[in-house]
């Protein structure tokens, strides 16, 4: 590195959750063992930053762009159009994009949940049992996204394919006016507690029924059943929206930047502000996904840009899953494998500065995001004062009294280093 500061930020997403009574209070971040965190916390400063603005839907997309220096409440659009870009899918000003969930439903019986349902109908009344289609392999989504397309694309509609149970569809001259639920807030519960509603409703509903109809016996769904795991019966169209217009981040902070992520959303939102995305091999956005990969491809991307955004999904996705040992795993996982073998790359850097967050706290007990305020601890090599000596937890961010509440503001502090003024 050349002697002008260089910045890192490692985001796990979700990491952050509320104390648990199997933990005896304490939360998975206190309990999980997080060794290089926690050095980064002693050494440097803790404290806590609202990432979703009061009022706003709980997502991924409006924490990170918080994250990133940007006020959600200014320029958001929806969270699809951010996936496009990452897709690179063109959207035109009139076009709406969907997220479009593999996701698998059931009806109670007497003895559990039965996924074998009647193709072509949807009843409100059927419960979302996992808002993943079980993470159908990727070549299990191709499959199922090629029958999809044939039997639902139509004049001006169009499906794209993602990862795994993430993908996209795009209504040309659409419309946007949707209140709909995100699948992972339906967990459990029926469809209709979160089915659309408004002037696109009836489109999306018959979407969504018609895709019952091509799944339903489908090959991809026989093999699954076969192995004992869930058939990807449906889809779920949510987070809807126009396409954005963000200033890059270089004209906002100076800076170039690079995204490692495996999902197309913070993709989207890395194309959107003029990132250089880089794709990992073996990056999968879930609990196998390659984190030794992510860090090593982090160290060689600092050499040409100025900072370096490291986003790991698999917490939020144990989270989702209410997996209390997953989650657990998953932070230290990212602990060991990410943010270890950075810190000790970075030792013979030069300057630089390291961040590591979530972008939300995603809850064990409600399996869903929630807008409470994100612990941060960030650290300069260069800062030679006393740090905070804490571990990197909830309660120690809270107990420094650091408290940012328009956490859009967290970037440029970062950058500048106001963080450790207070």
């Amino acid at each position: 590195m050349s002697g002008k500061y260089k910045y890192i930020i490692l985001l796990g997403d979700g990491m952050s959750d509320r104390p648990l009574s199997e933990l005896g209070g304490r939360t998975p971040l206190e309990e999980a063992k997080t060794p290089n965190m926690d050095s980064i916390t002693s050494r440097g400063v803790i404290g806590l930053a609202r990432t979703i603005p009061e009022g706003m839907v709980k997502g991924s997309d409006i924490a990170n762009l918080s994250v990133l220096g940007y006020d959600p409440a200014s320029i958001y659009t929806g969270r699809s159009p951010l996936e496009a870009a990452g897709m690179g899918v063109e959207m035109g000003p009139d076009d709406v994009a969907f997220r479009c969930n593999l996701v698998t439903l059931g009806v109670a019986g007497p003895n559990g949940v039965v996924t074998d349902l009647p193709p072509g109908e949807l009843d409100p009344g059927w419960l979302m049992v996992d808002f993943a289609g079980g993470h159908p392999t990727v070549e299990e989504a191709q499959k199922v996204v090629d029958s999809l397309a044939s039997g639902l694309v139509e004049e001006g509609v169009e499906l794209h394919l993602g990862v795994s149970y993430r993908h996209l569809l795009v209504w040309r001259d659409g419309i946007d006016k949707l209140a709909v639920e995100p699948p992972h807030d339906l967990t459990d519960r029926p469809v209709g507690d979160g089915w659309p509603k408004g002037p696109a409703a009836n489109k999306v509903l018959d979407i969504i029924s018609r895709s019952m109809g091509i799944l339903s016996d489908h090959p991809v769904n026989r093999e699954r059943l076969k192995g004992g795991k869930s058939p990807v019966n449906s889809v779920w169209l949510w987070g809807q929206g126009r396409r954005p217009a963000l200033s890059t981040f270089f004209d906002r902070y100076g800076l170039k930047g690079a995204m490692i992520t495996a999902v197309d959303l913070l993709r989207g939102i890395g194309v959107s502000l003029g990132f250089k995305v880089i794709n990992v091999p073996g990056a999968t956005g879930y609990l196998d996904t390659n984190y030794e990969g992510k860090a090593q491809y982090a160290l060689d991307a600092i050499g040409d840009v100025d900072l370096v955004y490291v986003h790991v999904e698999a917490p939020d996705e144990a989270s989702h899953g209410g997996s209390l040992t997953d989650k657990i795993r998953a932070i230290e996982d990212f602990d060991a494998k990410v943010v270890g073998p950075v810190l000790e790359g970075l030792e013979s850097a030069g300057p630089c500065r390291i961040m590591v967050l979530p972008d939300h706290a995603t809850p064990l007990a409600t399996k869903t995001h929630s807008g409470d305020p994100v612990p941060f601890a960030a650290m300069d090599s260069r800062y030679s004062g006393t740090g905070s000596g804490l571990g990197y937890s909830e309660k120690s961010a809270l107990g420094t009294g650091l408290k940012i509440e328009n956490g859009h503001e967290l970037m440029g502090r970062f950058i500048n280093w106001d963080l450790m003024k207070g």
